[in-house]
């Protein structure tokens, strides 16, 4: 009897929350403090590009390319080196 009442009783206020926290997220007042900061994020985000300088770009012809001469390989299988005792 008391674990079916803990658990009706836990059920509940699991419930209670559950519904508190909808109806707050789904609330016309959280809604607009979304919207009202996500618009303030903007602005500043304009003012601060505005200020940011635009850096010439010295990245041109960085990379040498050099000719490698490919040696040949000894080609191994897997089998093979295990049954070699080297």
């Amino acid at each position: 009897m008391k674990k079916e009442l803990k658990f009706f009783i836990y059920s509940i206020i699991i419930f209670i929350f559950c519904i508190f926290t909808l109806r707050y997220y789904f609330s016309d007042e959280n809604k607009k403090k979304n919207y009202r900061s996500i618009l303030t994020i903007e602005k500043k985000i304009q003012n601060f590009s505005k200020d940011i300088p635009i850096l010439k770009s010295n990245t041109e012809n960085i990379i040498e390319y050099i000719d490698i001469k490919e040696e040949k390989q000894k080609k191994f299988n897997f089998w093979s080196l295990l049954t070699n005792e080297n």
